[in-house]
């Protein structure tokens, strides 16, 4: 089975930059689709930015411009940069990949919290 472990993240003022990345580990996996979604207390998880394997990235609005998402095919690892933080940023950040053998599952992982302070 396919197991994501989240690190990064943490507690930054706003307009400072964090980052966060997500490692897939299991074998006998095509990892394709990689992302993150972030849940703030009191609201539903929402998409962050995800990639395809090839690179092909898409962002929230909300995000654009500021968030970077990238990702090591080799290492089967994805990682999201985040610049110019917002206070409304706080949010519990959310990794996932889509895995395939034989039919595909998304994996989620543990969740990392990122705080950003006025």
């Amino acid at each position: 089975q396919v197991q994501l472990v989240e690190s990064g993240g943490g507690l930054v003022q706003a307009g400072g930059s964090l980052s966060v990345s997500c490692a897939a580990s299991g074998s006998g996996f095509h990892i394709g689709n990689m992302g993150w979604y972030r849940q703030a207390t009191g609201e539903q998880r929402e998409l962050v930015a995800d990639t395809t394997r090839e690179g092909s990235a898409r962002y929230a609005d909300s995000v654009k411009g500021r968030f970077t998402i990238s990702r090591d095919n080799a290492k089967n690892t994805v990682y999201l940069q985040m610049n110019s933080l917002k206070t409304e940023d706080t949010a519990v950040y959310y990794c996932y990949v889509d895995a395939t053998r034989g039919f595909t599952s998304r994996i989620w992982g543990q969740g990392t919290q990122v705080t950003v302070s006025s």
